[in-house]
């Protein structure tokens, strides 16, 4: 069979010139959405600096800030593509793009729904504001300082100089205590007494003792509630007021506090008694060991084994 070389080419041929024939009559509108990527592109990039100028007046946060003007910018950059698609007459392809961006996202999504739930609890973290840079929290047992806030975690830094990452989602969903939003920081300290001694006279003697404080705040009042009798003690629960509610400033007023109890109490012999365990050897109950005698035999004492 002889091989024509010609058809094959001839097709070819036909091809490209109708390429070059579609190309020529697209060109117009080529032209047109060349101009519409620009024109949105210009736009995009003017939409992402009033982004910036409006987020700067709600929040501080500038990982927040860079990213919606990103989101923003990216955002007009597509609109102009799909609308010049559409001007090349390339529906279909749009379409396309856009199924496969709706189930790439679903995909991510569940596989990625963790960092998600972060990322979207950092950026309500950043325009809710419940704690800033420097501030004092404490979060499921961790306590420190703020010391960097991102859109996936927040770092503090403890009081014995560790670095936590606290995941976003974690502070958002669960409890947090801020210790530096409010001014002023109350201590709550627990102290027993024996139950010989006059409630009324260590009641005194423990505002006496605590309100002389220079740690503590004088403006308030000191007081001081009893809660419960004990297994060796009556217990009960003094409180005053720290001069402010930065930790050191607590955990002072606190040693204070303690130290001026016990010499008040040495000084008026109040005692804070040790626990007391009382053993009854009796079968029946209300025998001391001093009080026991050993069961005879015969006159004789029973022996036991190691006697």
């Amino acid at each position: 069979m002889e091989f024509n070389i010609e058809n094959p080419l001839k097709l070819v041929t036909e091809k490209v010139e109708g390429w070059i024939t579609d190309l020529i009559a697209m060109l117009p509108n080529l032209v047109v959405a060349i101009l519409i990527v620009v024109i949105f592109y210009v736009i995009a990039r003017l939409a992402r600096k009033g982004a910036v100028n409006l987020f700067q007046r709600v929040s501080s946060n500038e990982a927040v800030k860079n990213l919606f003007s990103n989101i923003i910018f990216i955002g007009f950059l597509i609109a102009g593509i799909f609308v010049a698609l559409g001007i090349l007459d390339l529906d279909k392809t749009v379409t396309s793009l856009l199924a496969g961006v709706g189930i790439i996202g679903l995909a991510l999504g569940f596989a990625f729904q963790d960092i998600a739930a972060n990322f979207i609890s950092g950026v309500l973290i950043a325009f809710r504001q419940p704690f800033k840079v420097g501030d004092i929290i404490e979060n499921d047992g961790h306590m420190g300082t703020v010391s960097e806030i991102n859109l996936r975690t927040t770092t503090i830094r403890t009081f014995q100089g560790l670095e936590v990452l606290i995941p976003n989602k974690q502070l958002f969903q669960n409890v947090v205590t801020n210790y530096t939003r409010t001014s002023e920081r109350r201590v709550d300290l627990g102290v027993g007494v024996s139950y010989g001694d006059d409630l009324a006279k260590v009641k005194k003697v423990t505002i006496d003792a605590v309100s002389a404080l220079d740690s503590i705040d004088k403006s308030r009042e000191v007081t001081l509630f009893y809660n419960e009798f004990g297994d060796s003690s009556i217990n009960f629960s003094v409180r005053f007021w720290a001069k402010s509610p930065k930790q050191p400033d607590y955990l002072q007023a606190l040693s204070d506090a303690i130290m001026a109890i016990q010499a008040a109490y040495n000084e008026h012999d109040i005692m804070i008694p040790f626990p007391i365990r009382t053993l009854d050897f009796g079968i029946k109950g209300g025998e001391k060991l001093s009080e026991m005698v050993l069961h005879h035999n015969n006159g004789k004492p029973r022996q036991t084994d190691g006697a």
